[in-house]
């Protein structure tokens, strides 16, 4: 599906990561892993064509990322490390306007959405009076209204509790075990094993 091949990215005369390959399939979960300033989120940003200081070839579906940028956009959610709800609008009002975007969806779908996620009850109350673990549930549950093939998550596990942790651990098996795939940086351990991978940016710093 997605093909890195000899990526290279520097930052402030810094040299993050080299000689970086890798290929991301249906079916896989891809986990990200590395210390603070590796290049992480970089990575993602570059993956997902919002960061251009980069050497390398990327390529999607066969081919030249250039020469298929439409598709690419077309198949990707991603969710990058801040919260990225509007604190002022509710989550209906929030989910409302970032899923239209890419497709027509009901309040219905939206509600059920949010409900699964353990939120019921909280579709049209202010963002910013929920905890940061209620607003981070309100942005992940665009993954259960989005059709993208291919998930790429910076931190998501960030603020949420146990039970929010196995919910979204359910949300990527299920995406992967439908053909989908992720893209996933975090700390944490996932206990999804079925097609996981793992890339140590660590290994390709300017020390290695």
């Amino acid at each position: 599906m997605l093909t890195a091949r000899q990526l290279c990215c520097e930052r402030d005369e810094r040299v993050l990561f080299q000689n970086l390959s890798f290929e991301l399939r249906e079916g896989q979960i891809l986990q990200i892993q590395g210390s603070n300033g590796s290049g992480k989120t970089t990575l993602l940003r570059i993956l997902c064509g919002l960061n251009d200081n980069y050497l390398g070839e990327l390529i999607w579906r066969g081919e030249t990322m250039a020469d298929n940028r439409e598709d690419f956009l077309g198949s990707l959610l991603y969710l990058g490390h801040r919260v990225g709800v509007n604190k002022i609008l509710s989550p209906l009002e929030n989910l409302r306007w970032t899923c239209n975007i890419h497709a027509a969806t009901t309040d219905a779908q939206i509600n059920q959405a949010l409900a699964a996620l353990g939120l019921r009850g909280y579709e049209s109350t202010p963002c910013y009076t929920l905890s940061a673990g209620q607003q981070q549930r309100v942005s992940l549950a665009r993954l259960m209204i989005s059709h993208a093939s291919l998930w790429v998550l910076d931190e998501p596990f960030t603020t949420l509790d146990i039970s929010g942790v196995l919910d979204l651990e359910e949300l990527m098996a299920k995406h992967v075990a439908a053909g989908g795939s992720v893209l996933v940086t975090t700390h944490h351990k996932l206990s999804v094993r079925t097609g996981l991978g793992v890339i140590n940016l660590d290994r390709h710093g300017s020390g290695n």
